[in-house]
This record gives C-alpha cells, sequence and structure tokens, in this order.
C-alpha cells in the first residue's frame, strides 16, 4: 500500500487497485481528499490495474463538502476535476459505499462506473437544508438514473434513502453483505472485467429523462407549503427541468448559474449559519467534555396532559421506560388515549409498524402514586404553571426520589431557583422547558438555576440529545430566552394596534416574513382569555375589551377575527372599530402601515430585547438566540434567526434605527448597551460569541 497523501492510500490488489480514503471523522470532500483521490486514480489507471475500487475507512463513505472550506480561496483540484477523472478512467471504477454518501459524495459516487452498498447504507443529496443545490451535476446526473419524480423527491427534500431502496431504483449496481464491503467490492470489480462490461457513464444516460411540464408543475403545486418562502428548492426544480428539457452540458450550465447565485445570497449564509449554531449549542464553556453523565435509565414523568403525554412519548420513543404521574384515573386514561392516539396516527402514516404502537405503549407505566418514582433516575414535572403547586410537588419528590435522581420542571416562566429552593438538594434541579406539542417540537431550553450541578447540566444535555431534540442551555429569566423574546414582540404589536394598525396587517406581515402565522392568530388559537379575569377587567385594553365582548378566539368563534364553522378567518368590523377607537383616544391619526414597517418594528424588538438577555448573560451565545427561535417559534430558517437577520442588516443600521423609534415612539425603543458597542466597533452578534 502507498500514501498518497495524509488523506489517501492506494493498493494494488492483484488486478485491482483499492484508493482508500480516511479523513476522519466524515471523510468530507476537503482539498486534500480531492487531492488524494485525483492522484490516486490517476496512478491506478497508469499501473496494470483492470479496475479500480474507491472506498472509504471509518464509520463512512464520503457524507459531503467540507462545509468550513466554503466561500474561501479555492485549493487544489475542484470537486468537478475529480469527477472528470473518474468518469473519464480508462478503466472500471467501482464506488464501495458504507455509512453515507451524501451531497458532493454522491455526486462523486455518481461518476463512478459502478456503486455497490452495504444494506445499512443511505445516499442523498441534502444540500437543500443550506440552501443550497447539488452544485457538482446532481441535479443532472440522479434524474438520469433513478428518473424525474423520484430524483425530485431526493434533491428537493434531501433525503437519506436506505440502500436497498437505491438498489430498486437503480442508483446502488450491487449490494454487499454488512461487515464485506472491501471484499465483495473487489470481487465485483472482478466480475465487471471478466464480464467485459462497459464504462458506464451515468451522464450519458437519457432513458429514465422522461417528464412533460406537468409533472414539475404537480410536483410545485404538491409542496407549495413546504417550499413557500425558500429559494433552494425552486431552484433545484428548475435545474431538474432542465435536464430534462436540454443536453447534459446545458443543464450543467443552468445548474452552475443557479448554485451559484444561492451560494451568494442571503438564504443560504442564514441556513449555513444554522448548521453550526445547532452543533455549538452543545458546547458549555463551563462543563468540560469529560464531566460525569448521570446514568439516565428510567424517568418519571408527573402529569398526564398534552404537555406531560408528549413529554413522556419522547422517553418512550428513546427505549426509556417511563412512570406517568397522574392525580385521577380519568385524567391518567385521557392521557394515555391521547398518546396511544398519536402512536397510532404516526403507524398509520407507515412511519413505524403497529406492533411497535404496542412496544411503545409498554414503555410507559401509569400510577396515581408519586411515590413509584422512588427509584426513577429522573423526574420531569409537567403540571400547572403554578409556583405553588410545582413547590409542593418538587419538596415531596425530595422525600420521595432516591439521592442522585435528577429534578427536572417543564415550566415556562417560572422561577426554577425559587422551586430549587423547596428542596434540600437544589444542585440536582434543573428546567426542561419542552414546546407544544412535546412529542413533535424539537427545542428544549434546558434552564440551569443558581446552584445547578455541572454533571446534572450535562446529563441533561445529553438526555435531551438522546431523546432526539435540539437543546439549548439558558438560565433562569422570567420567559427564560424563548417566552422573553416573544413577550417583547408582543408589546411592539400591541403598540403597533394601540396606533391603529389592524391585527391582519400585522399577521400578514409576518406571515409573508416567512411565519406559519402573526401574533395575533397566535392569540385567537391560544384564547384571547388567557390570564384574563372577568371581575377584574376595566376595558383598559382591546384584548379585555374583546374578551368583555366573549370574544375569546377560535374556540369562541370570534376573537381578533371572526371564525366560521371550520375556523376560517376573516377580519372583523368589531375589531377594527375598538382598535380605531383606542388610537383615537391615544392621538394617533389612521395611517396606512407598510409591510415593511410591520416587520422592522416587529423583529427590532425582538433583537434589542435577544441583545439584553446576552448582556445578563441568561444566553451563552446569540447563535443559541438563533436556534432557540428556529426550532421553538418557527423563525424561517431561511433569515436564520433574529439575531443573524440582525448582522445581516449591520449593527449599524440596527442601533440607528433603533435610535430614530426612540426618539419618535419612546425610550422602551432605546438601543441595548450591547448593540451601541458592537456598531461602535463596527462588530457583529457573532463576534460577540
Amino acid at each position: 500500500m502507498a500514501a498518497i497523501n495524509e488523506a489517501t492510500d492506494l493498493a494494488i490488489d492483484g488486478d485491482i487497485a483499492v484508493v482508500t480514503v480516511a479523513s476522519p471523522p466524515v471523510n468530507a470532500l476537503s482539498s486534500t481528499v480531492r487531492a488524494g483521490i485525483n492522484t490516486a486514480v490517476k496512478q491506478a489507471n497508469e499501473s496494470e490495474a483492470a479496475a479500480i475500487v474507491l472506498i472509504c475507512a471509518g464509520r463512512t463513505f464520503i457524507a459531503g463538502a467540507d462545509i468550513t472550506e466554503f466561500g474561501g480561496a479555492a485549493k487544489g483540484p475542484s470537486l468537478r476535476d475529480v469527477q472528470d477523472t473518474l468518469e473519464n478512467s480508462a478503466i472500471p471504477v467501482v464506488a464501495a459505499i458504507h455509512g453515507t454518501a451524501l451531497g458532493g459524495g454522491l455526486e462523486l459516487a455518481l461518476c463512478a462506473h459502478y456503486r455497490i452498498a452495504v444494506p445499512s447504507a443511505k445516499c442523498g443529496l441534502p444540500e437543500v437544508n443550506l440552501g443550497l443545490l447539488p452544485g457538482a451535476g446532481g441535479t443532472q446526473r440522479l434524474p438520469r438514473i433513478v428518473g424525474v419524480e423520484k430524483a425530485l423527491q431526493m434533491i428537493a427534500f434531501g433525503d437519506h434513502v436506505p440502500a436497498a431502496e437505491c438498489h430498486e431504483m437503480g442508483l446502488v449496481d450491487e449490494m454487499a453483505v454488512e461487515g464485506q464491503l472491501l471484499g465483495d467490492a473487489v470481487a465485483y470489480a472482478r466480475r465487471i472485467v471478466a464480464e467485459d462490461r462497459p464504462l458506464a457513464r451515468v451522464s450519458n444516460l437519457n432513458d429514465k429523462l422522461i417528464a412533460d411540464a406537468q409533472v414539475f408543475a404537480d410536483f410545485r403545486a404538491a409542496n407549495a407549503k413546504k417550499f413557500r418562502g425558500f429559494e433552494a428548492p425552486q431552484a433545484i426544480i428548475t435545474c431538474v427541468e432542465a435536464a430534462v428539457n436540454g443536453s447534459f452540458d446545458d443543464g450543467m450550465t443552468v445548474e452552475r448559474e443557479l448554485f451559484t447565485a444561492l451560494m451568494a445570497g442571503n438564504q443560504s449564509k442564514a441556513q449555513r449559519h444554522l448548521f453550526f449554531a445547532e452543533r455549538q449549542a452543545w458546547k458549555i464553556p463551563d462543563v468540560p467534555k469529560d464531566t460525569e453523565l448521570i446514568p439516565v435509565e428510567s424517568v418519571g414523568i408527573i402529569g398526564a396532559g398534552t404537555m406531560g403525554g408528549g413529554i413522556a412519548m419522547n422517553y418512550a420513543n428513546a427505549g426509556i421506560p417511563v412512570t406517568l404521574i397522574e392525580t385521577s384515573q380519568e385524567a391518567i386514561d385521557r392521557g394515555l388515549s391521547v398518546v396511544r392516539a398519536n402512536y397510532e396516527r404516526s403507524a398509520k402514516r407507515g412511519r413505524f409498524s403497529m406492533d411497535e404502537v404496542e412496544v411503545r405503549m409498554g414503555r410507559i407505566t401509569p400510577s396515581l402514586d408519586m411515590n413509584d418514582l422512588a427509584e426513577v433516575d429522573m423526574v420531569v414535572e409537567a403540571v400547572f404553571e403554578r409556583m405553588d403547586v410545582k413547590k409542593d410537588i418538587f419538596g415531596r419528590l425530595d422525600q420521595i426520589c432516591k439521592p442522585g435522581a435528577i429534578l427536572a420542571t417543564n415550566t415556562s416562566a417560572l422561577n426554577i431557583d425559587e422551586i430549587a429552593d423547596a428542596t434540600t438538594r437544589p444542585e440536582w434541579v434543573i428546567g426542561m422547558h419542552f414546546f407544544s406539542p412535546a412529542n413533535v417540537m424539537k427545542l428544549v431550553e434546558v434552564v440551569r438555576a443558581e446552584k445547578t450541578s455541572i454533571p446534572v447540566i450535562n446529563t441533561t444535555m445529553q438526555i435531551s440529545k438522546r431523546i432526539g431534540k435540539v437543546a439549548t442551555l439558558v438560565r433562569v429569566c422570567p420567559g427564560f430566552v424563548g417566552n422573553r423574546i416573544l413577550a417583547a414582540r408582543r408589546r411592539v404589536a400591541d403598540n403597533l394596534i394601540n396606533q391603529g394598525a389592524m391585527p391582519w396587517e400585522i399577521d400578514k406581515a409576518m406571515f409573508d416574513f416567512g411565519f406559519a402565522m402573526g401574533p395575533f392568530q397566535m392569540s385567537d388559537l391560544a384564547g384571547l382569555d388567557l390570564g384574563w379575569v372577568k371581575e377584574e377587567s376595566s376595558s383598559s385594553t382591546i384584548r379585555e375589551c374583546l374578551c368583555e365582548l366573549d370574544r375569546r378566539g377560535q374556540k369562541s368563534g370570534a376573537g381578533y377575527y371572526d371564525y366560521d364553522e371550520n375556523r376560517t378567518a376573516t377580519p372583523s368590523s368589531i375589531t377594527e372599530e375598538i382598535v380605531r377607537r383606542f388610537a383615537a383616544q391615544a392621538g394617533f391619526e389612521p395611517r396606512d402601515w407598510t409591510a415593511d414597517e410591520i416587520v422592522e418594528r416587529l423583529v427590532l424588538g425582538m433583537v434589542n430585547e435577544g441583545a439584553k438577555i446576552l448582556e445578563e448573560g441568561m444566553a451563552i451565545r446569540s447563535s443559541d438566540i438563533d436556534v432557540i427561535w428556529v426550532h421553538g417559534y418557527n423563525w424561517p430558517r431561511y433569515w436564520g434567526g433574529p439575531m443573524f437577520w440582525a448582522d445581516l442588516q449591520g449593527l449599524d443600521t440596527v442601533a440607528a434605527r433603533l435610535n430614530e423609534l426612540a426618539a419618535s415612539d419612546g425610550d422602551h425603543w432605546k438601543p441595548a448597551g450591547l448593540i451601541t458597542q458592537l456598531a461602535a466597533e463596527g462588530k457583529s452578534f457573532s463576534d460577540a460569541g
């Protein structure tokens, strides 16, 4: 075996040349890897080998591009250079796939003449998740080998397709035995030589490029909601259309132009920012990597309502036994029936079998006795948002639970330090703020209290990952990070309607910005009477006036909007009259609010509150705030998060606009000190950590 460079080796096994890539952890297509493959394949062609096997060491085939090189100066051969070397090899090249062949890895494998994979392997082109499209021929080669409709699905959604399915659709030519990939790949290469098979170049295939304009129109229409606002899926469809309607070279030209435009655009910058932010969120400065991990093999959940049942599902899904506590048989039965219905719905959609429903349900043991939590490793409390109730529960848990059990609360806003003080072991108390529905939403705000121990923090973050969540660590303050910023946005929205902007104007502006719904639609959905007390109502706010008219949201058929029997919303003349009355009383003349004005004010209010959160140390880094808002509050991924949005505008621009608003609309707009400081230094939030 000869070392080509630090990432690539070339060995000759009789008449077969074996090119091995070893660039841990995922064999990404760095400049070193590209150079190694390029040189090794050329040397193999100059040897007496009759065929080449391209294989990777470690746990995966080439899992994609080296994203750290994006935007940097080009070094060594490009991916397209390496693809040309493979595709134009005078002897057959077999790509041997295990783990994942993703993005540039699959695009490289598509330039081999044949592909073999083990059953556990997966293939995909997930660039859409970075706001990009496959930029090295993926949109042109994949439809030529799997057909147009399957290619559209794979590329526009970034699907990771199992090897057996890839084999069925023709993407993989041969299946290897698990654990025997190298031997099977070499044997397959010898068979190709013995049978004198042709050099099968995917770029020359045209038989499967069969589709008319209706196929593309139908695909766009079927996925309009999912693709709303995103540029990359639309560009991907255009590229596949080009594959159908022109030559390979013409299609490559279209792909190259659209890839370049996406790479330079803000959407891809935002989605690449999130790629790194989601990984950075797991890194806690004062939690060393070697911090003790407390074993969690059993969990107790207190409360079988919407949140408690959903939380229980997360643990059961991960194979962790759950003891689910309620105060009455009726409540526990109701909660378990909802859990079962959720599982059966997933089974009917093909996500798992009906037998698996019973397996997961079997991991949840109902109980009406908190003493059954005596031996669990972790408890998550998910009851009413009342401090007295939570303190009572934690006081009881302190007496019941074994030493070393983690005691977590799902509170969304209450002071966890106060809850912890109800126990004699505050160092074992932590917050796990799940988002509703807890079995669906990815985010967990892990809230460290003043006395929470480092091992408890580390274990809670890791158990969040184990149950499939994206976790961010925050500190104790009213609303923590996500709800605190949500409250700031709501204050701006209320201020706007007090100045005469209509709720539906605000909601539409935020919908067009990329949110699933605006703040007033959200209020109608949740119920306007949350926290409203009829006996204390004094018609002092627009919300109070609506509640006094029994306009309590969707559930009552009217709120900010009017609703029909299908809960379809229409603007309300009653709400409009109330809004205009409040604006007139405050001295505001009727005016037209543009969508840009509305979005700017709401988002600036969020950014300013986020900066204050960073100043106070309630969040570790600005990118954590972005992760919270993308995964917990439906912030559009293509805007990267509120703090990234501010960086795109430039903090000097943000500071200047906040100062203008402070001068015209009140001191509550005064920019946070961190914004003023960073703007003066010519820095961004990302520079501040």
